[in-house]
């Protein structure tokens, strides 16, 4: 039996989820995780930016962890919002990466443009003279730029929709781990559980069912848009 594109589409969705299910704790997803805390890290620098602060350094640790050094706005609204932009920040461009796989046919490009970017988070990476994360930030830009040269839409297709997911699981996960199951881990939601006197697990909970929320709908979007 021949499947419509539609239900060809949704059933590549349900494979790709599959997969990163199954090789979550593999060396094949590690660097994608390592992926997700760039979009992470780079996300509380472009807050940060878009208030006024300036970027000194961004770290990326083998531990699949990070931090983005920057300089803080004395706005309490502004340290707020840096503070709620890495998973939230993350999410978004994991989202974002998936609506744009879906919905366009020239994913190369989308490819090519993840490349550019990274090249230039490296830039906040090199300052941290930390190797791993130098070496890490420059060698996934470099697969994303020479993948954009040598290898096939389809292949772009994929493995957009795939790492997109992967960021998009990740950051359930990571919310999950360090603001509901451990707390007081110094995570993001600890910092502003400071600044405004909520709980740290109330913020998890929140941004946990914002994640999911945001999930569910975008794919829905994307999909109902692509099959119609």
């Amino acid at each position: 039996m021949k499947l419509k594109e539609n239900q060809k589409q949704h059933l590549i969705l349900v494979l790709l989820i599959l997969a990163a299910m199954f090789m979550w704790n593999t060396p094949l997803v590690y660097p994608i995780k390592l992926f997700v805390v760039m979009l992470h890290e780079m996300s509380h620098g472009i807050m940060a930016e878009v208030f006024g602060g300036d970027i000194v350094n961004i770290q990326i640790d083998y531990r699949i962890g990070g931090y983005c050094k920057y300089t803080v706005p004395s706005s309490f609204f502004a340290q707020i919002m840096i503070a709620s932009a890495g998973y939230l920040g993350s999410l978004f461009w994991g989202l974002m990466i998936i609506l744009a796989a879906v919905r366009t046919k020239k994913d190369k490009y989308i490819s090519l443009t993840i490349g550019l970017v990274l090249l230039v988070l490296s830039w906040f990476v090199i300052k941290t003279g930390e190797t791993f994360g130098i070496i890490v930030t420059i060698g996934f830009s470099l697969f994303m730029l020479l993948s954009f040269r040598f290898l096939s839409n389809k292949f772009h297709d994929y493995f957009l929709k795939f790492i997109g997911l992967i960021s998009c699981l990740y950051v359930v996960l990571d919310i999950k781990n360090d603001l509901i199951d451990r707390r007081g881990v110094g995570s993001d939601a600890d910092a502003i559980s400071e600044m405004i006197g909520v709980p740290a697990v109330a913020i998890g909970v929140f941004w946990l069912v914002l994640a999911l929320v945001a999930i569910f709908y975008t794919l829905k979007y994307a999909y109902r848009k692509a099959n119609s």
